[in-house]
């Protein structure tokens, strides 16, 4: 597939084709990592982290304690 790099504003873009867009779930804003090989250029979609990948991160090293707010204010059941 063939694409033109263009100036906007004071950087460059590349279109990407909207089948594309379609085919990889991409949307306005989303993150992609661009890679830099000799010759070539990679731009792969960021994925989305599971909330399983998430909770597999946390740590002894990274986990807060829990936080207090004070005393009760109004009906909560705890």
């Amino acid at each position: 597939m063939e694409a033109k790099i263009q100036k906007w504003g004071n950087s460059f873009g590349i279109r990407i084709p909207l089948s594309v867009i379609k085919d990889l779930s991409l949307r306005n804003g989303s993150i992609v990592d661009i890679d830099e090989e000799p010759d070539r250029l990679i731009i792969s979609p960021r994925k989305r982290k599971s909330l399983d990948d998430l909770i597999d991160g946390i740590t002894n090293n990274n986990i807060h304690s829990e936080i207090d707010f004070g005393k009760v204010e109004g009906n909560e059941i705890w």
